[in-house]
C-alpha cells in the first residue's frame, strides 16, 4: 500500500488522512449501517404467543425484515434523522479508530518486516524485496486490536444509539455520562473482547486485503496505480471484510447493546444465539453489512489515495 513517497508523510498526517477518509466513508454510509445493526438485534425481541383453535399456545418466530423493508419502517416510524442516529460518535469512533488502524498501518509493517525479515532500513523494506503476507498480516492485527482498545467506547455509544436507544440520551455526550454511571466504567469497554476479535479479522481482512491486492494488480501490469486499480481492490476487500467479520460482528452489536448482566460475555452471546436461533442468525443484516462495507471501503480507499496523492504534491 505504501509508495515510492509515503515515508515522506509524517505520522501525525498519515494519522489525520486516515480518520479523515473514514470519517467521509461513514457519513456516506451510515444508514446501511444504522440498518445492518437494527437487523441484527431483531432476534433479542420475544417471540410471538398464538393461541390455537385447540386452546394450545405457540410460539411463533417474527419474520427477520429485508433490507429496504428495514429501513421503510425505520424512516416511516422514526422519521429519516434515525438513519444518522448515533452519527457523531460514528465520526468520534472513525477518528480515532481508523486513524490508528490504517494511519499506523505502514509503518507498522515496515518495524515487523525488519525484525521478521532482516530488512536493514525502511526503504529497503518497501522497495528492494517483497514484504511477505504474514508481516502485513501481524501489522494487521496490532494496528487493528490497538486502535479498539483506544476507541471503544465511542463504538459502544454508537451501537446504542443506532440500536434505536438515542432516546435515552439528549446527546452522545450524555450517553457516555450515562453509561458510565448506571454501568460503571467497564460499561464503556463492553464488548472489548469480541470488538477486538472482529476488528483484528476485518483489519486483515480490509487493509491487509486491499493492500495485497492493490500491489498484485500493478505487478501485473494490468492496471496503473490510479483510481480503477484502487477500486478494484477496494471491492475485493469489502467482500473479504463482511464474509469474514459478519459472525463476530453480529455478536459484537448484540453484547455491547444488551442490559447489565444479560451476557456474562461475548462467547455466552454467541453460545445463547446459536441455541435460541441457529447458525443462520451470525450472518443476520449480511446485505446491508455487505452493500454497506463494500460502499466504505471504495469510499474509503478512493478518498484516502487522493488525499495522499494531494498531500504529496
Amino acid at each position: 500500500m505504501a509508495d515510492e513517497k509515503s515515508e515522506e508523510i509524517s505520522i501525525g498526517t498519515k494519522l489525520l488522512m486516515a480518520g479523515t477518509a473514514a470519517c467521509i466513508a461513514d457519513f456516506v454510509t451510515f444508514p446501511l449501517d444504522t440498518a445492518k445493526v437494527r437487523m441484527q438485534i431483531s432476534g433479542e425481541s420475544r417471540a410471538i404467543l398464538m393461541s390455537s383453535s385447540e386452546g394450545s399456545v405457540l410460539a411463533v418466530k417474527a419474520v427477520q425484515p429485508g433490507l429496504i423493508q428495514t429501513i421503510t419502517t425505520l424512516v416511516k416510524n422514526e422519521g429519516f434523522r434515525k438513519l444518522y442516529g448515533g452519527l457523531s460518535a460514528g465520526l468520534q469512533r472513525q477518528m480515532c479508530f481508523a486513524s490508528v488502524r490504517l494511519g499506523l498501518y505502514d509503518s507498522t509493517k515496515i518495524i515487523y518486516a525488519d525484525f521478521f525479515q532482516g530488512k536493514s532500513n525502511k526503504e529497503q523494506a518497501l522497495h528492494d524485496a517483497p514484504i511477505g503476507a504474514g508481516v502485513r498480516i501481524l501489522a494487521g492485527m496490532t494496528t487493528g486490536a490497538l486502535a479498539v482498545l483506544f476507541a471503544q467506547p465511542t463504538d459502544v455509544v454508537k451501537v446504542r444509539m443506532q440500536a434505536g436507544n438515542s432516546l435515552k440520551y439528549a446527546s452522545t455526550l450524555q450517553a457516555y455520562k450515562n453509561i458510565a454511571v448506571h454501568e460503571g466504567v467497564k460499561g464503556l469497554w463492553r464488548g472489548t473482547f469480541p470488538n477486538v476479535t472482529r476488528n483484528v479479522i476485518i483489519n486483515v481482512a480490509e487493509i491487509v486485503c486491499y493492500d495485497i491486492v492493490k500491489d498484485e494488480l500493478l505487478k501485473s501490469g494490468i492496471f496503473s496505480n490510479g483510481v480503477p486499480c484502487h477500486l478494484t481492490a477496494a471491492i475485493v476487500a469489502g467482500f473479504c471484510a463482511t464474509l469474514t467479520a459478519s459472525p463476530v460482528d453480529v455478536v459484537k452489536t448484540r453484547y455491547m447493546n444488551s442490559k447489565p448482566g444479560e451476557y456474562k460475555s461475548g462467547i455466552d452471546t454467541a453460545l445463547r444465539m446459536l441455541h435460541n436461533e441457529g447458525p443462520s442468525c451470525f450472518y443476520k443484516g449480511f446485505v446491508p453489512s455487505f452493500t454497506r462495507l463494500v460502499s466504505w471501503n471504495i469510499v474509503l480507499w478512493l478518498t484516502y489515495e487522493q488525499i495522499q496523492l494531494h498531500t504529496k504534491h
